[in-house]
């Protein structure tokens, strides 16, 4: 369900069970933040998915069950965002719930004109991941990210792109050349430069 391919120092991380949306279990998380945190040997990472939609969330079973207040969202964010290399997320369709904390720590986010963006917490009855708030709510401002997070509004991919959610609103037969293309500088420079230059735009 979570396939890996890396190519030369980049890495590229495929959710891929586009039959239940890519939802997300604790097996799958577990091993995202795994790879995640082996990622430091890696000069690029692109997350995306398979299918129409990103990743609907959490398994909602799972989530019932204790997955919704798992450390282990916080571990993957937290472990995405620690990278030294560039990471995309390269969002194939529809962006929901805690899926969002991966794509927050990511350094860019490009999406097809499709994908819809939502966090449908309080209709669900849980808190966001501690640091989801905080990184939206450094893209988009505290009205806006409070319009997703407390109105519970889906967001179109061209409003994401005039929030600032998202960088670039692309075509879906284009998501993959135009991911890898924003991360060929970065896979033909030494790590250290990219970590570098990634400290200086913290």
């Amino acid at each position: 369900m979570i396939e890996l391919n890396k190519e030369d120092g980049l890495w590229i991380v495929t959710l891929n069970n586009p039959g239940k949306a890519n939802a997300l279990t604790g097996t799958m998380l577990t091993e995202l933040a795994e790879i995640a945190e082996a990622a430091t040997e890696a000069r690029a990472l692109i997350l995306t998915g398979t299918g129409k939609v990103f990743s609907a969330g959490a398994d909602l079973d799972e989530a019932r069950a204790g997955l919704a207040t798992s450390d282990v969202w916080e571990r993957l964010s937290g472990a995405i965002a620690a990278l030294p290399c560039l990471t995309v997320a390269a969002l194939n369709g529809t962006l929901a719930g805690g899926a969002n904390g991966m794509v927050l720590a990511c350094d860019i986010r490009i999406a097809v004109p499709s994908a819809k963006f939502f966090y449908p917490v309080m209709k669900l009855g849980f808190l966001p991941q501690p640091s989801d708030p905080v990184r939206m709510s450094a893209l988009i401002g505290p009205s806006r990210t409070k319009l997703v997070l407390m109105a519970g509004q889906k967001i179109t991919a061209d409003e994401a792109y005039a929030f600032g959610l998202v960088d670039r609103v692309v075509a879906p037969d284009d998501l993959m050349q135009t991911a890898r293309e924003l991360v060929a500088d970065s896979t033909a420079a030494d790590l250290k430069i990219a970590a570098g230059i990634a400290g200086l735009c913290a």
